[in-house]
């Protein structure tokens, strides 16, 4: 989905008919732009500003064009780029040099040939800024896209004409996988009474399999009127998977509807600069919550629907999302219901309220509310004071949450952090999550490397009380940069009774490839673990394991990825008592060519 909001970015950036305003991921795109340009800008704009006016207030800024086109739509759609491009909103104090800069940024947009910064002195002793800019030739482009002319350069353009547009998706992947001695080598142990498990499995020794899928679909957007516009996807996944996998050795293929949805996006620029947006979307779509430390996998893979690793479905059953969004702050209210497999469907439901603001200093806040309002998802509690056990049901579940990022303005720290609080309206419950990230770019090296520490911890039961403490992970994941923690070691122990210590290292040999080596220490935080694996549901120590794995990614093109990995994960004495000491190392390695068109 977000790939192909982005290619309706990209098309409202070189064709200037109403392009869509005020999507999240529209604004995510044209940030990413504006930042690869910068990269390559090779002139200043002059501006006419005294050193006086460095700190003032900007009260105002207005943007003028030199050259509008016919098409009033459209020169309103150039504005509303351009303000978007600079980032820089009424209230804060004025820097001459990050102004030129931003512009200089917005100048090397495609429809825009030049821009000039004025600076006027305020009504209130601010300054108001006037930007004078010079649209290209671009702007006044005729009707395009494949239907219409028959020319196969303008994919995945399908049709481009009067603000309506229509693109392509098509993306494939295939990827081979293997491992050796997966589940420590004791498949027996680890997948005993799994649902998913069936026929032969990957275990002892070495085992392979391969996978993949093809992603098609249509998606468009069109205005309904100068500041309200229709928006929507449908898309379909084939996937299919053949080889010895983690859990079954049977071939199979699967056709499924991903995307089906439609949504209303609007918006308005005041005069003072400041950008008021709305969207409301209903149907198929994917959800995520900040880095995905709730919320991240609304949709799931593997079974019948095979592609388990390269993991192509990500679109809830249904989501019903509203935001609104001012200048840098962000607020959305949704209900979602996940696409769960049938066999482990937990008929989960909920509602939520996320808000989201960026306030200076190189500052984030976040928070969230979550509310489960129907599941049949059971946890399993030893009950105090005798050992027998009681099951309690995820209905009712409330999630609290709470976080907050830092980039060093001008610099190279970061650092970010989270906490979240669950509770239950039907029993005792008192579950809590937490992690903290540090971490430092070299820029001045070579390789340009980036070094990061992150401390997660995710509550277990305590048998000695009555209240239930055990994490719920919920929709937890992402990619095994987020909060897959482990390749692995992750398949046996998810977020949840969790202590995890990672460090990581980014290194860019080129511009092209990225290398991701990590380190992990995985502790349990407590020795009752009823409700993960069978096999460890008491464990008798602590130590659960250790992981080093290294990732590389080589983006070949625009369109064409190749990533790999290899994997090494160590057994803790936790493995090793259940195993009896049987327990291997278990060892895995992946590459998989992602093409998109």
């Amino acid at each position: 989905m977000y790939q192909t909001l982005a290619d309706l970015a990209i098309i409202a950036l070189k064709r200037a008919p109403v392009p869509p305003r005020g999507l999240p991921a529209y604004v995510v795109f044209t940030t990413a732009v504006i930042v690869l340009l910068a990269l390559g800008m090779q002139r200043v704009v002059h501006a006419q500003t005294p050193s006086s006016d460095e700190g003032r207030v900007v009260e105002s800024i207005d943007v003028v064009l030199a050259n509008p086109s016919r098409d009033a739509a459209a020169n309103g759609r150039m504005i509303d780029l351009i303000r978007r491009s600079i980032g820089l909103f009424p209230g804060v104090a004025f820097s001459r040099a990050e102004v030129e800069i931003a512009i200089a940024r917005a100048s090397r947009q495609a429809p825009v040939a030049s821009a000039d910064l004025v600076v006027d002195s305020g009504r209130s002793g601010g300054v108001a800024l006037t930007i004078n800019a010079t649209l290209s030739d671009q702007i006044l482009q005729e009707d395009r896209g494949y239907l219409v002319t028959g020319d196969a350069k303008d994919l995945p353009i399908l049709y481009d004409s009067e603000g309506t547009i229509i693109v392509g998706k098509l993306e494939t992947l295939t990827m081979l996988y293997g491992n050796v001695d997966a589940w420590y080598g004791r498949p027996d142990l680890f997948l005993n009474g799994n649902p998913l498990a069936s026929g032969d499995t990957a275990g002892s020794g070495a085992s392979g399999w391969g996978e993949g899928f093809v992603h098609t679909g249509l998606y468009g957007l069109t205005p309904l009127n100068g500041d309200i516009y229709l928006y929507g996807g449908l898309s379909g996944i084939l996937s299919g998977s053949a080889g010895t996998e983690l859990f079954t050795d049977e071939s199979r293929a699967y056709l499924g509807i991903e995307d089906a949805y439609l949504g209303l996006v609007g918006g308005e620029t005041f005069d003072s600069g400041d950008r008021l947006v709305w969207n409301a979307s209903v149907g198929r779509k994917r959800y995520a919550i900040a880095d995905s430390m709730i919320i991240g996998n609304t949709a799931s893979n593997g079974d019948e629907r095979a592609a388990l690793q390269s993991n192509p479905r990500w679109a809830a059953d249904m989501l019903v999302l509203g935001q609104l969004r001012y200048n840098n702050s962000l607020a959305e209210i949704f209900y979602l219901d996940p696409d769960e497999l049938p066999v482990v469907d937990s008929r989960t439901r909920m509602v939520g309220l996320n808000v989201e603001s960026l306030i200076g200093g190189g500052f984030k806040l976040g928070g969230s509310y979550i509310r489960v309002l129907e599941s049949d998802y059971s946890y399993f509690a030893t009950t105090a004071p005798n050992p027998a056990t009681a099951t309690l049901g995820r209905d009712g579940l409330e999630v609290f949450n709470a976080r907050i990022r830092w980039d060093q303005p001008n610099g190279d720290f970061f650092g970010n952090a989270e906490f979240a609080l669950q509770r239950n309206d039907n029993f005792d419950m008192h579950a809590t999550a937490l992690a903290a990230e540090v971490g430092y770019q070299f820029s001045e090296l070579a390789w340009q490397p980036v070094v990061s520490y992150r401390y997660a911890q995710f509550s277990g039961d305590d048998p000695g009380t009555a209240r239930f403490e055990r994490w719920d992970p919920l929709l937890s994941g992402g990619n095994g940069e987020q909060w897959v923690q482990g390749i692995n070691h992750f398949k046996v122990f998810q977020d949840s009774n969790l202590v995890a210590h990672r460090l990581q290292l980014r290194l860019k040999p080129s511009p092209r490839v990225e290398l991701v080596p990590q380190f992990w220490i995985f502790t349990a935080d407590s020795a009752t673990n009823l409700g993960g694996n069978p096999a460890l549901s008491f464990l008798g120590s602590k130590e659960l394991g250790y992981e080093a794995n290294l990732t590389a990614k080589w983006f070949i093109s625009q369109r064409v990825m190749l990533q790999g990995h290899v994997a090494a994960t160590f057994p803790g004495e936790a493995v090793k008592e259940a195993t009896s000491g049987a327990a291997d190392t278990w060892w895995s390695a992946m590459a998989f060519l992602r093409v998109a068109f």
